[in-house]
């Protein structure tokens, strides 16, 4: 991969594990946040919103059917090491919103948020 490649739920989906309600998952939803106040983080890295229901073909294709928590970073080949917060088939990623933020910082530039 060329750039890193940030991948988020789309917002308004259904589980049906829970019949008749609608959701949003907060972390993307804050993610989306973070890009609307950084737009040039789009000019440096690739966004994909995708659906909820698994298996999420997008996901397993990049690192696995273990690895599909969403909000995830793929890290790009030249990513320096260190970054990640697992690998699978020599793939490199990071899950979790607060890692992806200090990822977004470090690697991209963004502020850091405010303790």
């Amino acid at each position: 991969m060329v750039r890193d490649r940030l991948i988020i739920l789309k917002v308004d989906f259904e589980d049906s594990i829970y019949p008749g309600q609608r959701f949003y998952c907060w972390h993307c939803v804050f993610l989306e946040g973070i890009l609307a106040s950084f737009p040039q983080l789009e000019r440096h890295i690739d966004v994909e919103r995708i659906a909820w229901p698994k298996p999420r073909k997008e996901v397993v294709d990049l690192i696995g059917i273990p690895n599909q928590s969403l909000p995830v970073l793929v890290l790009a080949d030249n990513a320096p090491p260190g970054l990640e917060t697992g690998e699978w088939q020599g793939r490199r990623f990071v899950e979790g919103k607060d890692a992806i933020l200090g990822v977004l910082t470090v690697r991209h530039g963004i502020p850091y948020p405010h303790p």
